[in-house]
């Protein structure tokens, strides 16, 4: 699904951000990515989405190197993959339902069946009562629940999560991993950036933890 070698980048003429990263995703496998605050988490998931190309070495997603794809054909690719940005990058004049229809509409999907599985995501995530609302009048963490349905909604091979529990409680938390966790067993490629060692623990996952640059798989003893 996704291999790393030899990668590193930089940007300009700064210092590496990331260097000497070798990696190799499985289809199906799911990672928790760990580190302090500027160890370089959001910059090396913005090569496993295709918003950057590595300064060196050589990056392959889906069996391709991400270094000779045309520009032309990377919106096909990145709608293979379902990024949760710790941001959300909801769209501001769009309801709850509209964002995460999104990706379904540009995929062509008919519209009875956008409304119906949207209706039904947004309600399994507590939200079947905001449908309509804008993302200006939801809390941080409804926004956040919008944003982790529009990621997921197409059941994309590859999901990417920033932070995705980050700013709703314990109760929500635990519904989104099971959320993720069912796509794992789909088949879905799934990594999650974060800093709650609770979420870890309750999963039998790997964890690679980057710091200072470089990538590291950490040992696990068990997991509850």
């Amino acid at each position: 699904m996704v291999r790393f070698e030899n990668v590193g980048l930089r940007y300009g003429l700064g210092p590496e951000i990331l260097r000497d990263i070798y990696l190799e995703l499985a289809p199906g496998s799911f990672h928790f990515l760990t580190g302090p605050s500027g160890a370089g988490k959001s910059s090396f998931l913005s090569l496993l989405y295709l918003s950057r190309r590595p300064t060196r070495g050589i990056v392959t997603i889906f069996g391709r190197d991400l270094a000779t794809i045309p520009r032309a054909e990377l919106p096909a690719l990145r709608r293979q993959i379902g990024v949760v940005f710790q941001d959300f990058r909801l769209l501001a004049h769009l309801s709850a339902l509209d964002n995460v229809a999104l990706p379904l509409r540009v995929a062509g999907v008919p519209e009875e069946k956008v409304q119906e599985h949207v209706v039904e995501l947004l309600t399994w995530v507590g939200l079947g009562d905001q449908l309509h609302a804008k993302p200006a009048t939801l809390s941080g963490g409804q926004q956040q629940r919008v944003a982790i349905a529009r990621a997921v909604i197409t059941r994309p091979r590859l999901l990417l999560a920033d932070e995705p529990t980050g700013n709703v409680d314990d109760r929500i938390a635990v519904r989104l991993m099971h959320l993720f966790e069912e796509l794992h067993r789909l088949g879905t490629t799934v990594m999650i950036a974060t800093h709650n060692p609770a979420l870890i623990a309750r999963s039998r996952h790997p964890e690679l933890r980057l710091e200072a640059g470089s990538l590291t798989r950490v040992a696990r003893l068990g997991a509850a």
